[in-house]
Order: C-alpha cells, then sequence, then structure tokens
C-alpha cells in the first residue's frame, strides 16, 4: 500500500510538527535555530513538564505552553495533539536530553502525522549515542542502537544473541545498578569485545571508560547517564553446536536439572543463550 505523502507546500496551511534536539548537560550546545524554534512554538511537548521546565529556564528559553507527551500517555493524546496541528499551530517536541524518538517517546505521533500529511521537520543537535560513538574509539561503522536493554534476562539474551558473529558495533543506554550484571551478559553472550562505557556527557565529569569484556572494572560508584558501546566481534564469538553437546555429555555427570546444566555449560560456551543451550539438551536428552 503506498503513503503517498504529500510535500510540505502541500500541507502548508496547518501547523508544523518541529522535532528539536537539546543539549545532554552543558547549555551551550543549543542551536540558535531550536532557541528560536522552542520560543515561537504554540506549545512544547516534554517527557515531564516540570524538568521541561527547568531546563527551559537553563537555556534562557522562554516558551508559550508545554504539556507532557510520555510513554504513558502518547497515545491517548496523538489525536488532540494532531487536531492542533490541522488548526495551524506550529508545535516543538523535546525529550529530557539529546534527539527525541531515539530512545523516548515520539515516533507515535511522527507516524500518525505522516499518515495524514502534516509537516514535520527536525533541528538536529545533540544526540547521546553518536556523541558516545565518536568519543569512544571503537569503529564506527557499521552500528546497531537498541535504546534501554531488555529488563528480564530472557528478553536481553534474545536481544543480544542475533549479534554475536555479526561484525557491527552495539550501543545501548544502561542504568548504573544493572550496568555490572549487563557487562557480564555481554560476555557470556558476544565472547570477547572491546568496549567503552561513556558518562554524563558534555557535562563536568565527562568520562570515557574503556575495557574488554574479560576484564571488566570496577564500577560500584558509577554515577550519571551511561552509554554503552561494545564494538565487533575480535575473534570466533560463538560456538560450534558440536561444542556444546561435548560439553552437555560432561556436565550431566555432575548431576541437577537440565536447567542448571545449561548455566553451567553456558559458562564454558559462547555466543549461546540459556534457553538456546536447554533446548539442546532436551534434544539430547530425548535422544538418548
Amino acid at each position: 500500500m503506498s503513503l503517498n505523502y504529500k510535500t510540505t507546500e502541500q500541507t502548508e496551511e496547518r501547523g508544523t510538527l518541529h522535532i528539536v534536539a537539546t543539549p545532554l548537560g552543558n547549555p551551550g550546545d543549543l542551536s540558535p535555530r531550536a532557541h528560536t524554534c522552542l520560543e515561537s512554538a504554540d506549545l512544547l511537548l516534554a517527557e515531564d513538564n516540570k524538568r521541561a521546565g527547568l531546563a527551559c529556564a537553563r537555556w534562557n528559553v522562554k516558551v508559550k505552553k508545554i504539556i507532557s507527551l510520555n510513554e504513558h500517555n502518547e497515545s491517548q493524546k496523538t489525536e488532540y495533539v494532531l487536531s492542533l496541528l490541522r488548526n495551524g499551530n506550529n508545535i516543538a517536541l523535546i525529550s529530557d536530553a539529546g534527539m527525541p524518538i531515539l530512545s523516548d517517546p515520539g515516533y507515535l505521533l511522527v507516524q500518525e502525522c505522516r499518515k495524514h500529511n502534516i509537516n514535520v521537520t527536525v533541528i538536529p543537535g545533540p544526540c547521546a549515542p553518536v556523541t558516545a560513538l565518536a568519543g569512544s574509539g571503537i569503529a564506527p561503522h557499521p552500528f546497531v542502537f537498541f535504546g534501554f536493554l531488555p529488563r528480564k534476562k530472557n528478553d536481553k539474551e534474545k536481544t543480544l544473541t542475533p549479534y554475536a558473529q555479526l561484525p557491527v558495533t552495539i550501543i545501548f543506554f544502561e542504568r548504573k545498578d544493572r550496568i555490572a550484571e549487563t557487562l557480564q551478559d555481554v560476555y557470556n553472550l558476544l565472547g570477547r569485545r572491546e568496549i567503552c562505557i561513556a558518562r554524563e556527557l558534555t557535562k563536568t565529569h565527562e568520562e570515557y571508560i574503556n575495557f574488554y569484556s574479560d576484564e571488566p572494572p570496577k564500577l560500584d560508584n558509577l554515577l550519571g547517564e551511561i552509554t554503552v558501546i561494545i564494538g565487533p566481534p575480535l575473534e570466533k564469538a560463538r560456538s560450534a553446536e558440536e561444542e556444546i553437546i561435548v560439553l552437555i555429555a560432561k556436565e550431566r555427570p555432575h548431576g541437577g536439572t537440565l536447567k542448571e546444566i545449561s548455566k553451567r555449560v553456558q559458562i564454558h560456551s559462547k555466543g549461546w543463550s540459556n534457553s538456546e543451550i536447554y533446548a539442546i539438551a532436551t534434544r539430547e536428552k530425548e535422544n538418548s
């Protein structure tokens, strides 16, 4: 089905949705164009009204009105925002920091604007994944960006495992209380990789921490926003299935359930999730 999006000229009687990149931390990174857009917009959409108001004060930006658009209310508020745009209002969308949409709300709104021939334009600027990648010293392309990794271990494994053998750099955000566990998962699933943790980007305590996944540093007091860059494979990243079968056979005499055996096998293998090893162990048991 063809969407047949119309051009800006065909929708000039309507308002425009402006996607506006804002500073990651340093107020000086707000571009003059972004400043003008935020002040002239009839409405500002932000994840949180209070945080947006404080940020605008730091940037010396005077906005007319702010309403929230976040992961909890985006689907409910999209039609209201579309009605404002249809009536000629110009609206700016920001996230808490950096480029909106990438790991923040707004995708559904932009999608609906495109479907209904409402003009959308982007005012580029700060972007945490790209900033971290540029300063990491890790191969810049090709790369894949995940936003935040899933919280559940099985979902995290499903996300990372397909990239065990692909020659790509991986970028994602992580919280300080989960970073140690995630780095262990990265090593178990992806093998030895070059890693960079970038934190507090553009702020006073900006820091890049480079290491290898098999020798992670102590990260007990890691503070601030964290962006993780995982380099492409340095060596064979996935054990052959035959190796997994041999490891399972070696572990069986030590006892335990299939799940326990699978966990032990994963420690001595590369690029296999617990669920994948469990499936092989189950198959081998049925065939024995």
